[in-house]
């Protein structure tokens, strides 16, 4: 018995000093860093793109990246970012080629976008934003908007300041977050005349899902219905002042949902940032202004269509 013992001991010290080393290991190594090919990609440009790339780039990227002193994509810092994940920052995403993304190709930002990998094969923790599942039409509008000389992304020489990750975000970049595939093939743009797959779309690629969820670190990002508590709230961003912000649950229950709320009342809400009584959104949720009536109506078909989940979030404690 006391072999038995003797030997379980040594087992046991053995697994924890393969985890400090594991760990330390992590600690050394930071954030890591993956091998780059080149992407070709041909940007097909039209007045039409241009428009629709704007709108994207104003809803999914500028809520970040804006600053607003500057009036450009310079970055500014991510302060609704949970602590836990350390000091963050947007970077300058302008046509500056010295500090934004103006010598990038095409493919280069293609591949930040949907893989996570950046041009110098470092990774994009899990604050920057991938898009995995957005449709090859909206991603060429994207790149015609980013590419142009547009006011938001013209050349602004406004240096990053350096992401400070935590332990934390170190060891989930080199465990379970790592970098999607690039897609093999064509992704469709949904039916718009379909409201439940335009709205999944939509609520899925506006990044919707992680924020209104339980836990940034449980999200799958590439199967975004076997998140746990898949848009039931309960997720902790900051906002301006570090005061932790408690999202709401947009499931169709009727008590602590959305379930009683009309389409009407959910575009007013969403869009123009009103509700009876009281303000609808608080950040780091701002009124999505880009989206037309008909795109916020499509969420809300699509979020009318998923599982009721009964889950009480700070909004109606």
């Amino acid at each position: 018995m006391k072999r038995i013992l003797k030997y379980l001991g040594i087992l046991v010290l053995g697994i924890v000093v393969l985890i400090i080393i594991g760990l330390s290991f992590i600690g050394i190594r930071g954030i890591p860093s993956y091998e780059v090919e080149p992407i070709s990609y041909n940007v097909n440009y039209s007045q039409e793109a241009f428009e629709r790339g704007q709108a994207l780039t104003m809803t999914l990227c500028a809520g970040c990246h804006l600053n607003g002193s500057r009036g450009t994509l310079s970055g500014q810092p991510m302060v609704d970012v949970p602590a836990e994940f350390g000091p963050v920052y947007a970077p300058n995403i302008t046509q500056s080629a010295e500090h934004g993304i103006g010598d990038w190709t095409e493919g280069d930002i293609v591949r930040l976008l949907r893989t996570g990998i950046k041009r110098d094969g470092s990774y994009a923790p899990p604050w920057m934003a991938k898009l995995p599942h957005m449709p090859d039409q909206d991603m060429n509008a994207l790149l015609v908007y980013l590419t142009s000389d547009a006011l938001e992304v013209k050349a602004d020489e406004f240096p990053d300041q350096p992401c400070e990750p935590s332990f934390l975000s170190k060891v989930l970049c080199n465990t379970v977050m790592k970098p999607f595939p690039m897609p093999n093939d064509v992704i469709a743009h949904p039916d718009v005349d379909d409201p439940i797959a335009h709205g999944r779309y939509l609520a899925v690629n506006m990044d919707c899902f992680p924020c209104h969820s339980p836990d940034f670190k449980t999200v799958d990002y590439l199967n975004p219905e076997n998140t746990p508590g898949y848009f039931s709230g309960g997720n902790t961003p900051l906002d301006l002042e570090g005061k932790v912000r408690i999202t709401m649950n947009p499931t169709p229950d009727m008590e602590t949902g959305i379930g009683s709320w009309t389409k009407e009342e959910f575009v007013k809400a969403v869009k123009y940032g009103q509700k009876e009584g009281e303000p609808a959104l608080r950040y780091p949720m701002q009124p999505y202004v880009h989206l037309t009536d008909s795109e916020v109506e499509a969420i809300y078909s699509y979020l009318m269509s998923i599982p009721a989940i009964d889950n009480i979030t700070e909004r109606e404690l």
